[in-house]
């Protein structure tokens, strides 16, 4: 498992995802309190142009919240990337058949199916975190991260939501034959949790509500608003990767 791993791992690096993500990640974290800072010099140009049409606007307050609405708003952009590079983790191998010598010489479904979602699940965890704490140092710089209540725990929502979409990205990407049916079905699914998150009630415990890490940032929202969420999530994960290992056995090579 580990020799596949490893093979994994290079076939990240060699074939660039590695490479574009990173600076993906870094660039969104950079960008977060970047916007935040530019924001004032904009609405000056803003000022300016509205004033000759008889217009005027208010004075515009920039502080660490305005760099973490950026985040939340920019996250999910990341996430979409992610999963678009990423869609053709079992189907392209489907198509090239480079998974039956692996078969053959011994390693088994079970370690296979665990080693690329070893990887893929790190992968985004160090991602993530690394565009979040961009962002959180130089939030520190800038302004005071202490205006904003659980940040850790806001930033962790987020993640796990990530998560979530990528255990159901798994299972697609076992179940179907190409990357085009794997966004599809990862993509409806989605958007079918989020339409469900309209309704009050549904929403307040649906994984899409793990997305409104503002409402933790500002102090309009506590901890325990999040638990149902979160359990929800890791439980849709954990049959998502479930039925994943039980479909990649029954899968024909």
């Amino acid at each position: 498992m580990r020799a596949f791993l490893k093979k994994e791992w290079m076939e990240l690096v060699r074939t660039g995802r590695l490479l574009l993500l990173l600076l993906i990640f870094i660039l969104f974290g950079i960008m977060n309190p970047a916007i935040a800072k530019l924001t004032p010099w904009m609405m000056e140009i803003m000022v300016e142009q509205l004033a000759e049409s008889g217009l005027a606007l208010t004075a515009v307050t920039v502080d660490a919240m305005t760099s973490w609405t950026q985040f939340y708003k920019n996250i999910p952009m990341a996430l979409g990337v992610f999963v678009l590079l990423h869609s053709g983790i079992f189907t392209t191998e489907y198509q090239k058949g480079t998974l039956i010598p692996v078969v053959t010489k011994g390693l088994s479904r079970p370690r296979i199916a665990a080693a690329k979602t070893i990887l893929l699940l790190g992968t985004w965890t160090v991602l993530f975190f690394l565009c979040y704490g961009i962002t959180y140092g130089y939030n520190a710089v800038f302004w005071d991260n202490g205006i904003a209540r659980f940040p850790l725990l806001g930033a962790v929502c987020c993640w796990l939501f990530g998560v979530w979409v990528l255990a159901w990205m798994l299972l697609f990407s076992i179940a179907a034959d190409t990357s085009t049916q794997v966004l599809l079905g990862t993509g409806g699914v989605v958007l079918g949790i989020y339409v469900l998150s309209l309704f009050p009630k549904l929403g307040n415990v649906l994984p899409v509500k793990l997305l409104d890490g503002m409402s933790l940032l500002s102090g309009n929202a506590f901890p325990k608003d999040y638990y149902a969420s979160m359990g929800i999530a890791c439980a849709m994960a954990a049959v998502c990767l479930l039925l994943a290992a039980s479909c990649f056995n029954r899968k024909n090579l």
